[in-house]
C-alpha cells in the first residue's frame, strides 16, 4: 500500500511539474509574440511617418514650381509695365 500511494504521489508531482513546465513555455511564446507585435507596430508606424514625408516633399515641390513660375509672370508683367512707362 504504501508502495502505490509513493507511486501515486510521484506520478502527481511528475505530473504538476510537466504543468509547470509547459506554463513556463506557454509564458515564453506568448512573451515571444508580444514582442514581435510591438516590433511590428513601430515598423508600421515608421513606414507611416515616411510616407507622410514623402507625400509632404511632393507638396512642397509643388508649391515651389508655382512660386517659381508666378515670380517669373510678375517680372515678365514688370517688364512691360516698364517698357510702356508706367
Amino acid at each position: 500500500m504504501k508502495n502505490q500511494n509513493f507511486n501515486q504521489e510521484t506520478q502527481n508531482t511528475n505530473s504538476e511539474s510537466q504543468a509547470a513546465q509547459l506554463a513556463l513555455i506557454a509564458a515564453l511564446i506568448t512573451t515571444l509574440g508580444d514582442g514581435l507585435a510591438t516590433v511590428a507596430a513601430a515598423l508600421a508606424i515608421q513606414e507611416a511617418q515616411q510616407s507622410n514625408q514623402n507625400i509632404n516633399n511632393n507638396n512642397n515641390s509643388n508649391l515651389q514650381s508655382q512660386i517659381d513660375h508666378l515670380s517669373r509672370e510678375i517680372k515678365q508683367i514688370k517688364k512691360r509695365l516698364e517698357s510702356m512707362g508706367i
